[in-house]
């Protein structure tokens, strides 16, 4: 897969000035196989991490991304469109069963290709910066395929694009990269279902040791932000940490 405005983008309109402003540190990314495909599971901070990875990847990335980013009216709707359409992010629909199966099934189609795929497990961005339960839709797409997963830690990027922000402010960002996890060494943990949750447990286990991050582990961020947004404050058992 060769996109020439991705190219473009990353190596002389945005992705000089991000290396420069923000100074982003990296770890681990030599692990990423040269070619073939891939599966990079990574936490989620900020809209701008589908920036900052792909700016430091050595290859360009196929992300899935929510068909809201694609579907916005007006000018800017239009303009940002064109700039996800442009940095290989295909648009899924996160919701009913159907929707999500056919999620699944691009993610499988990018992978056929030989080409690498970035993902969310936590399927949103966290609220609060904390790491929240994974989905096992990632899981369920390295099970199908044998294709090994990377834990990618991002860092910081919460700092440079705060939620409801869209101006980067100049703070030192980073993407940490782990050691794969595969997942036949998932496949004796029982039925289908519980081969993608033990897996996914592995992967966020992984992501909470790369990233430093407070561990929720028996919520979804989902629930949390709607709980959030609806004025109810945190539920009973996920609120976070005195310091």
């Amino acid at each position: 897969m060769r996109n020439r405005t991705y190219w473009w983008l990353k190596h002389v309109f945005i992705g000089p000035f991000l290396w420069v402003y923000n100074r982003p540190f990296t770890r681990g990314l030599e692990k990423i196989p040269a070619e073939g495909p891939v599966i990079l599971a990574s936490n989620h901070l900020a809209v701008m991490d589908s920036f900052y990875l792909p700016l430091v990847a050595p290859r360009q990335i196929v992300f899935l991304a929510k068909k809201e980013y694609f579907t916005a009216p007006g000018l800017v709707g239009a303009l940002q469109k064109w700039f996800f359409s442009s940095t290989n992010q295909v648009p899924i629909d996160r919701g009913d069963k159907e929707s999500q199966n056919a999620a699944l099934a691009t993610a499988l189609k990018v992978l056929e290709k030989g080409d690498p795929l970035g993902m969310y497990p936590e399927g949103t961005r966290s609220p609060d910066g904390r790491l929240y339960r994974g989905k096992t839709g990632l899981a369920r797409v390295a099970l199908e395929t044998n294709v090994p997963v990377y834990p990618v830690a991002m860092i910081n990027t919460n700092k440079v694009n705060p939620i409801g922000s869209w101006i980067p402010r100049p703070f030192r960002c980073g993407v940490y990269l782990g050691d794969p996890i595969h997942p036949d060494d998932y496949r004796d943990q029982g039925d289908n279902y519980a081969q993608a949750r033990a897996l996914t447990d592995a992967i966020m286990n992984a992501l909470a040791e790369l990233s430093g991050q407070e561990q929720v582990k028996d919520f979804y961020a989902a629930d949390v932000k709607k709980s959030l947004e609806a004025g109810q404050g945190y539920p009973e058992g996920a609120e976070p940490k005195r310091r």
